[in-house]
């Protein structure tokens, strides 16, 4: 796969204990976008996190919990990065758990496999 120029970047930011289908969330997304193709995905394990679901109605503004954030990252071209959102967005919703998606604009200097 040729990807230079400019791609897209899809992020995605789930907690480390989601799964779907018996596996982690964040295995789950990585098994697919290798399925489907993409050019590559990154898995980051976070520290500390807070979202959505983290608000809470008492004198605790933040609550810490041991389940870590994990930080999903794809790049490959625009229509391919759209395409793919749709189904990270469907394993999301299927984990029926919390997280983000969503995509900025980058420019690839360099995409290159080893030539070992």
């Amino acid at each position: 796969m040729v990807l230079n120029g400019e791609a897209q970047k899809l992020k995605m930011i789930v907690g480390e204990e989601d799964r779907v289908y018996q596996r982690p969330l964040y295995e789950a997304i990585v098994f697919a976008a290798k399925k489907y193709k993409m050019a590559g995905v990154t898995v980051y394990k976070g520290l500390i996190s807070y979202g959505a679901d983290s608000i809470l109605n008492n004198s605790k503004v933040f609550t810490l919990t041991t389940e870590q954030p994990v930080t999903i990252e794809l790049i490959d071209r625009a229509e391919r990065i759209q395409s793919f959102a749709e189904i990270a967005t469907k394993l999301i919703e299927k984990a029926n758990c919390g997280g983000i998606i969503f995509a900025e604009e980058v420019h690839v200097f360099l995409y290159k496999g080893s030539s070992k």
